[in-house]
């Protein structure tokens, strides 16, 4: 059993501690992944708010069979999907405004990787949505293939095919900007 399994069944049997590490452990990555939805990091925060919110609130059931993280990103999936179908709209704001924080101790170091991270992003944002988000959940999240599955509710093969063609998407929009990533 994972961490976010075991701090959930801890808050399920009534330790508040449980559902604080799950929020600290996994909200960052939730709202990451959710701002892929909706293209809107406020948004974004708002969806995660709500998702542990339902956990809190619901106490939906845990299947320990599968990763913890696939599931609470499939529930925070679903909140964003349905943020959607109310919306009826998605926001301009771009993910080139979140800014990740580096320990560096070399700032030239720490500066080219921003940069490079803010290229990867915004070729991100400019193949097909479905492409990016399987990306993210694959790279930033490192869900395996399975897991991607069942936060995407796609079976395994969908989910392989779409991680190749997303790749090769990635790959044309940073050759054009002149950027070659050896990690695709």
């Amino acid at each position: 059993m994972d961490n976010g399994a075991s701090s959930y069944r801890r808050f399920l049997e009534g330790d508040d501690n449980g559902i604080v590490e799950i929020i600290r452990d996994y909200k960052d990555g939730l709202i990451l992944f959710l701002n892929r939805y909706v293209n809107n990091i406020h948004i974004a925060e708002e969806l995660a708010e709500d998702t542990f919110f339902k956990i809190v609130t619901r106490k939906p059931r845990f299947i320990a069979s599968g990763s913890f993280k696939a599931w609470l990103y499939t529930i925070g999936r679903n909140m964003a999907i349905n943020y959607m179908r109310r919306a009826k709209k998605i926001s301009d704001a771009s993910i080139e405004d979140i800014t990740a924080s580096s320990d560096e101790c070399n700032l030239e170091e720490s500066y080219i990787r921003e940069e490079q991270k803010i290229v990867i992003h915004r070729a991100l944002s400019k193949i097909n949505p479905d492409y990016s988000k399987v990306l993210y959940l694959k790279f930033f999240e490192d869900l395996d293939n399975e897991q991607i599955a069942v936060v995407l509710k796609k079976n395994r093969r969908q989910i392989e095919n779409m991680i190749y063609q997303a790749k090769q998407a990635l790959k044309f929009e940073l050759g054009k900007e002149g950027f070659h990533y050896e990690g695709l």
